[in-house]
């Protein structure tokens, strides 16, 4: 077994004690993100659920983009929001990343997320 970390300085730096990513031989598993803007460290809660979403997404595909690979290898996310009155807002965005064959999913609503964010994901890609 091969373990490597992923980090791509455009994507949020963990505020814990993990990984953006962790590379195991062919398979990719990357954190939950949250919409923090790496390059302002604004937040971008007070956006919009459309604009949270997308920002979520873009810090995952840096992330994705350090690992070699894209949208087109994720075969699993999660999505934890706060509001399931949200999911339509965030379905559309999300689905706006995968044009074919999206993924396998769940979508949890819970009631708090880290920074009080509205929506965080994660995903499982392989090479």
């Amino acid at each position: 077994m091969t373990k490597t970390i992923i980090f791509s300085p455009d994507a949020p730096a963990p505020i814990g004690p993990y990984s953006q990513a962790v590379q195991v031989d062919n398979t990719i598993y990357v954190s939950g993100q949250i919409a923090l803007d790496q390059a302002t460290g604004k937040l971008m809660t007070d956006e919009g659920i459309v604009i949270e979403t997308h920002q979520v997404m873009r810090n995952i595909r840096f992330i994705l983009r350090e690992a070699g690979v894209d949208f087109d290898n994720v075969v699993k996310s999660t999505i934890f929001v706060k509001d399931l009155g949200n999911f339509a807002a965030i379905n559309e965005v999300y689905g706006s990343y995968f044009a074919e064959l999206p993924p396998a999913r769940e979508t949890v609503e819970v009631s708090r997320l880290p920074k009080d964010v509205n929506v965080e994901i994660s995903c499982i890609a392989i090479l």
